[in-house]
């Protein structure tokens, strides 16, 4: 009997050991199944803050020590005692976090395209990027503004001084009193290089030559040598504004000639790079389109320019009228009054 007492005592002893270890295995293992349970319900919905009781230390249980073999087993475990606590991290409460981008990662390229700048877009650039043909379009056009500009400075000067001089020949002429007096004080002075002096000289010359024929064949000789010395004198001013109609007429389409071709080889690249990118596509577009411009700025003067000049030359072209008018007029006179002398000397003779 007290054998058997003993083994009981032993039996309720063991059991009552066992179950205490379970108790704290479970307490153990509890928070650990939550953490691998969590990550997968919080990627469904978010996860609220975990409870307090989460973060709190496994409850201990007290037990009766019956023995130092048993104590030491069990209640003194330095593995359960130890026990780290699980942290709470962003994965497992399901809120995602950027990963830091260092201030020196270099620029990646997307899909669409290289991520390129345009260059610079300043005139001098873009005549420098541009295509051969384009490059030869732009100074050509340059070359035929600078024409344009030359010509207006020749021929201003030149039309300027020779209506001036037209002006102060015809009141010279208008003011003498035969053709003679006329040719003396239009040939001295610098009114002696002008178109006037030339028609006076002319009505000087025909009067020698037609001194035994009849005056109505010197008139109309005279009229036909005035309005050929008429003819020059404008075709002489007019040698160089055909350029300035020129241009202005052609230099729209030579600029636009250089903007279908430079648009062309834009579009060319396009296919190339496979990309529609602005800052790949600007650049050629902005070079075609400033042979345009150019093609503009060549012609809108010259244009200008040559109708100033067609007035100019018109009303030059008046003033030598009307300065052959008072050379007529004069060598009208001047036969009448050899007519009357030479019918004077008859009668007294």
């Amino acid at each position: 009997m007290t054998k058997l007492a003993e083994a009981l005592q032993t039996g309720c002893r063991f059991g009552r050991m066992a179950l205490t270890a379970l108790v704290v295995s479970a307490g153990v293992a509890g928070p650990v199944a939550a953490q691998e349970v969590e990550p997968t319900t919080a990627q469904a919905q978010p996860a609220s803050p975990l409870p307090s009781s989460s973060a709190s230390p496994a409850p201990s249980v007290e037990r009766p020590v019956t023995s130092s073999s048993s104590a030491t087993s069990v209640g003194a475990d330095p593995a359960v005692s130890a026990a780290p606590l699980p942290q709470v991290s962003p994965a497992m409460t399901g809120t995602p976090v950027a990963a830091p981008v260092p201030s020196n990662a270099p620029v990646v390229a997307s899909a669409a395209g290289p991520a390129t700048l345009p260059h610079d877009l300043s005139p001098w650039s873009m005549f420098m990027q541009a295509d051969m043909v384009v490059k030869a379009v732009m100074i050509g056009l340059a070359f035929a503004s600078l024409l344009t500009w030359t010509v207006w400075l020749a021929k201003g000067v030149e039309l300027t001084g020779a209506k001036r001089n037209a002006r102060s020949a015809t009141r010279k002429l208008s003011g003498a009193e035969c053709l003679a007096d006329a040719s003396r004080e239009i040939n001295t002075g610098w009114t002696k290089n002008g178109r006037v002096a030339d028609l006076v000289n002319a009505a000087l010359q025909e009067l020698k030559r037609s001194a035994d024929l009849s005056a109505e064949g010197v008139k109309e000789r005279l009229a036909i040598a005035l309005s050929r010395i008429e003819a020059k004198a404008s075709r002489d001013m007019a040698r160089g504004t055909g350029l300035l109609a020129t241009i202005g007429a052609t230099a729209p389409f030579v600029g636009l000639f250089g903007t279908v071709w430079g648009i062309m080889n834009s579009f060319i690249g396009i296919s190339q790079s496979k990309t529609t990118n602005l800052a790949v596509v600007a650049p050629g577009i902005a070079e075609a389109l400033l042979a345009t411009a150019i093609g503009l700025v060549a012609a809108i003067p010259a244009v200008i320019i040559y109708s100033v000049f067609a007035r100019a030359i018109a009303g030059y072209r008046a003033l030598l009228s009307d300065a052959s008018g008072e050379v007529l007029q004069h060598m009208s006179r001047d036969l009448e009054r050899q007519e009357r002398a030479s019918a004077s000397r008859r009668v007294t003779s």
